[in-house]
């Protein structure tokens, strides 16, 4: 596989999974509805840093961001968000980007990475704690997912 800096013309390819994925509303605390044009914004914004991953094919099979997740004094902390596209899970692609990930946030001078809302029954919590984050603290009950119901919220950290 292959990771490496998104194109402005990846996104049809990253589009293909994301919006899958967000409108299943189990893991991501995005309106399930979001468009195109607005997840577009979200996903691809200026401001991050943008990572796809390819299989031998040359199929986008996941994609990653890493940006400023505070600003001013605080901007050393990254912030990120993953994406597996759920026919290409299990296979490894997930841990081999966040390992990319967690050394280009490194090499780009950040201190340690959070995440904001990690959904407490995401599979990806077990990969999260096998790289070294934490959970700091549980919001409970903040995420409505559709088949567990009322759920909590993680925020995970990680020094880099």
């Amino acid at each position: 596989m292959l990771i490496r800096e998104a194109a402005a013309d990846d996104w049809p390819r990253i589009w293909s999974f994301w919006h899958r994925i967000v409108a299943a509303g189990e893991t991501y605390a995005w309106d399930p509805d979001t468009s195109e044009n607005d997840a577009r914004t979200l996903w691809m914004n200026p401001a991050k840093s943008v990572y796809v991953v390819e299989d031998d094919a040359g199929v986008v099979v996941a994609s990653a961001y890493l940006t400023p997740n505070y600003g001013g004094p605080a901007a050393g902390i990254a912030n990120a968000g993953f994406m597996v596209d759920p026919d290409h899970g299990g296979r490894g692609v997930g841990r081999a980007l966040a390992e990319h990930l967690l050394v280009a946030a490194k090499d780009e001078g950040y201190r340690g990475m959070v995440f904001n809302a990690v959904v407490e029954t995401n599979p990806a919590v077990r990969l999260w704690t096998s790289l070294g984050f934490t959970i700091l603290g549980t919001v409970p009950e903040a995420f409505d997912h559709p088949r567990h119901g009322r759920v909590g919220l993680h925020i995970m950290y990680r020094s880099l």
